[in-house]
């Protein structure tokens, strides 16, 4: 088997033109570039916050009656966030983490075993999945199936990977009408912070211009890896047609969301020691508050387009 490739967090200009007519190269250098600060970005920890929030989305699409299973595979990711706490929270028992980018699988292999627990991982294209044929009991990604570029290649690998009767669940997935507010929040909120930094009563409050324009490439190539959204009954017809089964999709994050990605934006564009433990309590608690509401409430009475998030699970057939 030959080596996985070394992670590129420095990559070049001429790299990055590339990478704008490439989207799987924009993946490799995006998510290299952030792989060493994504848990600070997203605010990502391996405690009960995170163990909670992870097996709380895989048991709002899938219930909890199969649980612990006993082999998982990973797609995209990333740090480990999905993969790690659902093992924290006792979903899973031994894990495989795979990812585009070299550098996020290095992270989230050393983040494993900071917490103890049985991981391998492979550089991974989610199109040809390096294992082989009914290799898992489970198959899951957070936030990834929306840079694949071929979706449908994708789910045939996931169906190819699995043994029979195994699960998959997808969670953290935008939405067409979810993605299309939050992006113009987002860039709003980017806009305005970073201007109003610039006067001098808040100035201590604007990173430095150096970080700023790092951010801003990143953000350019961001949309360049951020390749899909989706309308949950096309994906659910996606996923049947690889011949899943069980195809459920549920949509969650509405008020959430418009709360959510200004808060996110906020915090990346200011420095990270203006914002102290209050603000952080502050902020999860609004975000908590809003999604009971989400699901208590607003689930029952708006399309479930509308809302951020789409999470998809099926099986495949025994």
């Amino acid at each position: 088997m030959a080596a996985d490739p070394t992670p590129n967090p420095h990559a070049t200009a001429a790299q990055v033109e590339a990478a704008f007519s490439d989207p799987k190269l924009a993946n490799v250098l995006y998510h290299d570039w952030e792989a060493g600060s994504y848990d600070e970005k997203w605010s990502i920890s391996y405690d009960e916050r995170c163990i909670d929030y992870a097996t709380g989305r895989f048991k709002a699409v899938a219930g909890d009656q199969e649980w612990p299973y006993e082999t998982a595979m990973e797609l995209g990711s990333g740090t480990g966030f999905f993969l790690l706490n659902l093992m924290q929270g006792g979903v899973i028992k031994k894990g495989s983490v795979t990812d585009l980018s070299p550098g996020m699988v290095e992270v989230a292999l050393r983040n494993a075993r900071s917490l103890g627990l049985d991981v391998d991982g492979r550089v991974a294209d989610a199109e040809r999945i390096p294992y082989e044929d009914n290799s898992f009991d489970l198959v899951i990604g957070h936030a990834v199936l929306h840079h694949i570029p071929d979706i449908p290649a994708a789910f045939s690998e996931i169906q190819r990977v699995l043994k029979p009767g195994g699960r998959f669940v997808f969670a953290g997935e935008p939405t067409k009408i979810g993605d299309r507010y939050a992006r113009k929040l987002g860039q709003a909120t980017w806009w305005l912070t970073t201007n109003i930094t610039k006067l001098g009563a808040l100035s201590s409050w604007r990173r430095p211009q150096e970080e700023l324009d790092e951010s801003s490439r990143a953000a350019a190539l961001e949309a360049v890896v951020d390749i899909h959204t989706f309308d949950p009954a096309e994906l659910e017809t996606q996923a049947r047609a690889a011949g899943m089964v069980e195809v459920r999709a549920v949509t969650e994050e509405f008020a959430a969301a418009l709360f959510g990605w200004p808060v996110r934006t906020f915090e990346a564009a200011v420095p990270r020691e203006k914002l102290g433990f209050g603000w952080g309590m502050f902020a999860f608690k609004t975000w908590q508050r809003l999604s009971w509401l989400d699901e208590r409430v607003l689930r029952k009475v708006l399309p479930r387009e509308l809302f951020y998030n789409v999470l998809i699970s099926g099986r495949k057939p025994n």
